[in-house]
C-alpha cells in the first residue's frame, strides 16, 4: 500500500513549520522525489510563494552584468603567474652559459648546447602548479582543464625557450631541438606518475651527472647531442608522446 503525505503535513511543510520533526520532514522531501501526485499537491499548497520568487527573479534581472573577463581568462589558459620566475631563470642561465661559451673560446662543448635539452623543462614543471598559482583550483575547475591545458602552457613554454636558445647557441639546431623536445615531451609522461615538478627534478639532475658533467670533464660533445643520435630521440619522443595520449585522464587530477 503506497503511502501519501497528508494535506495538513504538506501545508505544514510548505510553510516551514518550527513545530515539524526534522526526520518527519526529511521523509517528506524523501517521498516527494519520487511521487509526482504529492509533488504537484505541494506545488498548489505553496502558491503563495510565487509573488516572492518572481520579485527575487526580477531583482536578479535588474542587477548589473559582471564585466567580462574573457582576456585574463584566455591569458590564464596560455600562462600562469608562477611560470614568470621559472622563464626568468631560464633566460638568465641561457644568458650566463652563452657568456660562459664566450669566455672558453671553444675550450670547452658549448654550455648552451649542454643545457639547451633541458631548458624549458623548468618552465613544464611550472605550468600546472597546484602549490603556486592561487588561480590553480578556479582553473582547474574548467571544461578544458588537463591534458588541453598542460599543452597550451607547455607550448607557451616553448615559445619562449627555442627562439631564445637559437639565438644563444652557435651550434646548428639539429643537434639541440630534438633532444629539446623529447625531455619537454618525457617530463609530461613522467609527471603523469610522479608529478611535474619530481619529474622535471629528476630529468635535470640525470641530465647534469650522465652527460654534462662527463662532457666537461672530457671537453668533448657528448654521444647523445651528435648528429647519429637522432634517431633515438625521434623514438623517445615518440613513446613518451604516446604515453601521454594514453595517459591524458591524469592531467586533470595533476599533483605538480
Amino acid at each position: 500500500m503506497t503511502w501519501h503525505a497528508s494535506t495538513e503535513l504538506l501545508h505544514r511543510y510548505a510553510d516551514g513549520d518550527p513545530a515539524l520533526a526534522t526526520d518527519v520532514a526529511w521523509a517528506v522531501e524523501v517521498h516527494l522525489e519520487s511521487c509526482a501526485d504529492c509533488r504537484a499537491r505541494l506545488a498548489a499548497e505553496a502558491t503563495e510563494v510565487a509573488p516572492l520568487v518572481e520579485q527575487v527573479w526580477a531583482g536578479l534581472d535588474l542587477a548589473p552584468e559582471p564585466a567580462p573577463v574573457r582576456g585574463r581568462l584566455w591569458l590564464t589558459t596560455w600562462a600562469t603567474p608562477a611560470m614568470a620566475p621559472w622563464l626568468a631563470m631560464t633566460v638568465l642561465v641561457t644568458l650566463a652559459a652563452v657568456v660562459a661559451d664566450w669566455l672558453t673560446d671553444g675550450t670547452y662543448p658549448s654550455i648552451a648546447l649542454l643545457l639547451a635539452p633541458v631548458a624549458p623543462v623548468a618552465g613544464v614543471a611550472a605550468a600546472w602548479a597546484r602549490g603556486m598559482d592561487p588561480a590553480h583550483e578556479l582553473v582547474a575547475a574548467t571544461p578544458r582543464a588537463g591534458l588541453y591545458l598542460v599543452l597550451r602552457r607547455t607550448l607557451a613554454v616553448l615559445v619562449v625557450v627555442i627562439p631564445l636558445l637559437a639565438l644563444g647557441t652557435w651550434t646548428s639546431p639539429v643537434r639541440w631541438l630534438l633532444p629539446c623536445l623529447a625531455f619537454t615531451v618525457a617530463t609530461l609522461a613522467l609527471g603523469g606518475f610522479v608529478g611535474l615538478r619530481r619529474a622535471a627534478v629528476g630529468l635535470v639532475v640525470a641530465w647534469a651527472l650522465f652527460v654534462v658533467g662527463p662532457s666537461l670533464v672530457t671537453a668533448r660533445v657528448p654521444v647523445v647531442l651528435e648528429p647519429a643520435a637522432l634517431g633515438v630521440w625521434a623514438a623517445v619522443t615518440v613513446v613518451c608522446a604516446a604515453v601521454v595520449r594514453l595517459r591524458a585522464t591524469v592531467y586533470t587530477r595533476l599533483e605538480s
